[in-house]
């Protein structure tokens, strides 16, 4: 359930890669956003607008370039020590988007899963750490006599539900899924968000749920953020953003969803969005529109935007 405390607070985040000498990538330009307990934030956008290192920057597997990243209220950036920063590791956890890359092939499945186990000392012994990895797998709808198999033994949809368990093994109160149902057959990607439902009620889970498949994206969230190359150009509840997009780039996303409908497919127009045109100006900036609703803008948008929603 959904609560107006924050758990996770982003403020001002960047995050920039050196090319060469003298080149700067600026993948993650400025964002600012906040995640309240309970809910799913999902973070939306093309490939390389910077989603997937925004949720790496977070949960440190980069040090953020400038700005902050409060858990909790603490900067999780500032952890220096060993203790904390371990403490920190347990309450955040990731799922990964390809999930055989992300569980080793020479590890048991009873040995993945148990790894966060182990390094947070949670099992009393050897009988309570079987327990306790068998009890995951039948959670996460697997049986436990796969806990002695390797993960080549396993369908894209079954490795990813090993890589859910082992998320939730040391009992986070956060987790960042990045891309969790690309690599993954449409017929299996319902199956993986149902289940993250299922587990967000048991367990009280917050996510952050990181895709470009718009359509799933709704389904799952309660709010959405539009990623734009590094910067956020839109960000509102769910329902509204899909039925009052204001951004150009939001709207050119929508447009590019298609619907099982086969005379409305073939009437759809695919709106186009010219970088060259919007959000170009030093004045633009994240504004809020309405309660809730905010979008990257100059004044003069802004005051267009409103216009827009006052006549809807």
């Amino acid at each position: 359930m959904t609560t107006k405390e924050k758990l996770l607070e982003v403020k001002d985040l960047k995050q920039h890669f050196k090319v060469g000498r003298k080149g700067v990538v600026k993948a993650v330009d400025g964002i600012t956003f906040d995640i309240y307990k309970g809910e799913t934030f999902g973070l939306v956008g093309e490939s390389g607008c910077g989603k997937s290192t925004t949720g790496r920057t977070i949960i440190r597997l980069y040090d953020a370039t400038d700005g902050e990243v409060v858990f909790n209220g603490e900067d999780v950036h500032k952890v220096k020590s060993k203790t904390e920063l371990k403490k920190f590791n347990r309450k955040m956890q990731m799922i990964f988007q390809d999930p055989y890359a992300s569980l080793n092939p020479r590890m048991n499945v009873m040995d993945i899963i148990a790894e966060g186990i182990d390094v947070h000392g949670l099992a009393k012994d050897e009988k309570d750490r079987k327990q306790r990895v068998q009890q995951l797998l039948e959670t996460v709808g697997l049986n436990k006599e796969h806990a002695n198999r390797f993960p080549h033994e396993f369908s894209g949809g079954q490795r990813q539900r090993i890589g859910i368990a082992r998320a939730l093994a040391v009992e986070p109160e956060f987790i960042i899924a990045d891309e969790p149902i690309s690599a993954l057959d449409v017929s299996i990607q319902a199956q993986v968000v149902n289940l993250m439902k299922q587990l967000q009620e048991e367990y009280g889970l917050t996510y952050l749920f990181i895709a470009h498949d718009l359509s799933m994206v709704k389904y799952i969230s309660d709010r959405i953020g539009v990623m734009y190359f590094g910067n956020m150009v839109e960000l509102a509840e769910s329902d509204e953003l899909y039925k009052n997009p204001l951004h150009p780039y939001t709207k050119s996303l929508l447009s590019a969803i298609p619907l099982p409908d086969p005379d409305y497919e073939r009437s759809r127009r695919r709106i186009e969005y010219d970088p060259s045109i919007h959000n170009q100006d030093e004045d633009s900036e994240f504004r809020e529109v309405k309660p809730g609703h905010w979008v990257r803008c100059t004044p003069t948008e802004f005051e267009q935007y409103k216009r827009e929603l006052e006549s809807k």
